[in-house]
């Protein structure tokens, strides 16, 4: 049952064309990902680090890394970098971005607009899809097979808020051709768009609340809407819930280690009928926030 499941999720998210980017929970710790108009928008380095293992006891479940930094260089421009492996039963997929972001600031509100870079690196090994080996079509694994992209993002934030509009991937690219006198492939990169919002209410002086929202469209997929809320207590420990439509429900929790450190969790709860087959989705973020002689740090901003 497991290895069909395997050939089920392979067939599903390559072969169907269904979504491909590394999906988050806490997305809201590592924005540059999938909007280049972030980076820059604090005037200190960056650096965060996700893990996430989703369908924990599922046998080729999708588990991703990602390690991202970004900072602002003088006084409008922001430059930053990442790198993410995403395994999903046969294939592994590194993904190497680089982003820039120019920013106009106004009295109260700043307006961002970035670039990205990326270069994506394909492996399958077909060997571990049960019944390959009878089917002619899965006897060359895929080694290394390169496809570069391009996208582009606005970041439009005050002190309180924020809303975004992104495509971290802007060309169509095949990774691989099934039959070379063909134009078949089996597995393609589909056009993205990503939409995200957020608002932090001060509901006294010692508690936060922040919902947000993460919108994704993808050709020829269903929706994916993530809608969250946050608390911040003491400007330490977060914890909050968050949704997914027609997928999961989950559970946030993050506490400010030191000034400059944070780690957050987040658990996520099926609610399709793979709840059957697995024990959830584990994901951990850690954050540094790298300051020199000339920032003057206030407390870690909530988005």
């Amino acid at each position: 049952m497991k290895k069909f499941l395997v050939i089920i999720i392979f067939a599903i998210g390559v072969i169907g064309h269904a979504q491909q980017d590394a999906q988050y929970t806490q997305y809201m710790y590592n924005t540059s990902l999938f909007n280049p108009a972030y980076v820059g928008s604090e005037d200190f380095l960056k650096i965060s680090g996700v893990y996430r293992s989703q369908w924990v006891g599922l046998d080729g479940a999708p588990e991703t890394f990602s390690l991202s930094l970004n900072d602002r260089i003088g006084k409008n421009v922001g430059i930053g970098g990442s790198i993410i492996s995403d395994k999903v039963g046969p294939s592994n997929e590194t993904i190497i971005n680089a982003d820039f972001s120019y920013t106009i600031d106004f009295e109260n509100t700043s307006l961002a607009f970035g670039l990205k870079a990326s270069a994506n690196i394909l492996d399958v090994d077909f060997s571990r899809l049960s019944g390959s080996d009878d089917d002619t079509e899965f006897q060359n694994n895929i080694d290394n097979r390169f496809t570069p992209n391009i996208g582009a993002g606005v970041y439009y934030y005050g002190e309180k808020y924020y809303v975004g509009l992104s495509v971290p991937q802007m060309l169509e690219t095949s990774h691989y051709e099934r039959n070379e006198l063909r134009e078949t492939y089996l597995a393609k990169e589909r056009f993205h768009t990503y939409f995200m919002g957020g608002y932090v209410f001060d509901l006294n002086e010692n508690l936060k609340l922040k919902p947000a929202y993460l919108l994704k469209l993808t050709d020829g997929a269903p929706l994916q809407l993530d809608v969250s809320a946050n608390f911040l207590f003491l400007e330490k420990f977060t914890l909050g819930a968050s949704y997914r439509l027609n997928s999961a429900v989950s559970a946030l929790a993050g506490f400010q280690v030191f000034q400059n450190v944070f780690v957050g969790y987040s658990y996520d709860a099926d609610t399709t009928e793979l709840r059957s087959y697995n024990s959830g989705s584990h994901e951990i973020v850690l954050r540094f926030d790298i300051m020199n002689s000339l920032n003057k740090y206030i407390s870690p901003r909530f988005f």
